[in-house]
């Protein structure tokens, strides 16, 4: 049998800066969430609410470990979210390479041709 679909997609789960915070605090371990909310100023229950959304999203995952509870980043989900940048990077790529032809291109401004700033006479205009 199929998951359900999550309630809450890989896009609105990382659309808050608290929730890419999470992320990257479980990127490389797995923490209770008292440990992690001590990184915040909200309280428990508020860091446990966007402990939901990113598990409802699929993004982290929770495990019982005695009386606490362990979350981890599972990334597989974002690989949602890097197919769908991949598709804009093409943008990115132009704009910058236009932007390397257009200074390549202009080689009527070169170091050459500007005076130092020391050759230029003080006071030269009283």
């Amino acid at each position: 049998m199929a998951d359900p679909a999550p309630k809450h997609d890989v896009f609105q789960a990382i659309a808050d800066p608290t929730r890419r915070k999470l992320l990257h605090l479980l990127g490389d371990e797995e923490l209770p969430v008292n440990v992690i909310s001590g990184h915040f100023t909200m309280s428990r229950t508020a860091v446990s609410k966007h402990l939901r959304v990113l598990a409802d999203a699929g993004l982290v995952k929770d495990r019982k470990v005695g009386r606490e509870t362990r979350y981890r980043l599972d990334p597989e989900p974002l690989r949602e979210l890097k197919r769908w940048l991949a598709y804009y990077e093409r943008y990115w790529d132009n704009k910058l390479s236009a932007l390397k032809r257009y200074v390549e291109a202009d080689e009527s401004i070169t170091a050459d041709s500007y005076e130092p700033l020391a050759a230029i006479e003080p006071n030269a205009d009283k």
